[in-house]
């Protein structure tokens, strides 16, 4: 199944992208986008198409420059003229690089890319900023079993703020909660869609906008819901988390590390 990743976002809540799309911050020694498109080629998704913006050189050029070495044990020999890789990570995907417009939404670059799906049933996507350990399998098989046009992850809020509920007009704060206590999803950005996806969107529009409305409407839109880990790389605090999950390692969403199955 294709997976297409929304990678033209200018991350400008994050100091590291100041100068590359937001799915180039790195991670360790790999950007987003890798650990991304790891997670899924780890359950046998390995033909992206990445919808490109701002940057689009700098994602080319780091797949272009590619090294296996940067991740993968090797073998040096001959004084460094031999080199033999004991594995490797991206021999076997297929990548699409498409430009889609520096200023364009997330329904403007899924609307440039509709070319590139033609004969496909159903296919992924994703905001190429968010990570989880969720066993993909089971998210495509209720997708599957639901029926519906559309589906995405519908994750607990990872914000430490609080909601007050206060009365109108006296100003009277009558609770206040943990954002996270309550039954407030959010859209953790892992879509899965069907080729009619396409018959809701209109020319412009943002994709969760008016088309999940449409969608909504019509009692095509879908959820699966899921409370294990999730994080988005939004702001620099995020980064900062993130780094340190990996640097200890014990970072949830590297599933080709843990063994979670494929199938």
């Amino acid at each position: 199944m294709k997976v297409v990743l929304f990678c033209g976002g200018l991350g400008l809540r994050i100091r590291d992208a100041e100068n590359i799309p937001k799915p180039m911050v790195h991670i360790g020694y790999r950007p987003l986008l890798w650990h991304v498109m790891k997670y899924y080629a780890h359950f046998g998704h390995k033909d992206f198409l990445l919808c490109l913006g701002y940057r689009a050189d700098a994602i080319k050029n780091y797949f272009l420059n590619y090294s296996e070495c940067a991740s993968n044990d090797f073998v040096l020999s001959g004084g460094g003229k031999d080199l033999q890789l004991l594995n490797r990570d991206i021999q076997d995907w297929r990548i699409t690089f498409v430009d889609t417009g520096v200023h364009a939404n997330i329904g403007m670059r899924l609307k440039a890319v509709q070319k590139h799906l033609a004969g496909e049933e159903e296919f992924m996507a994703n905001y190429s900023d968010g990570l989880t350990d969720l066993p993909l399998p089971e998210q495509l098989d209720a997708f599957r079993q639901q029926g519906r046009i559309a589906s995405f992850l519908a994750v607990r809020p990872n914000l430490s703020y609080h909601v007050a509920d206060v009365e109108k007009g006296t100003g009277l704060v009558t609770d206040i909660r943990p954002i996270d206590s309550g039954s407030a999803r959010l859209n953790g950005g892992f879509f899965i869609f069907k080729r009619e996806i396409f018959e809701y969107l209109r020319e412009g529009e943002e994709l969760v906008e008016a088309p999940f409305k449409r969608l909504i409407k019509d009692k095509q839109l879908g959820a699966y819901v899921y409370d294990g880990f999730w994080a988005s790389m939004d702001t620099f605090k995020d980064r900062q988390q993130l780094e340190q999950l990996y640097a200890t390692g014990s970072a949830p969403w590297e599933v080709w590390k843990a063994g979670q199955p494929t199938l």
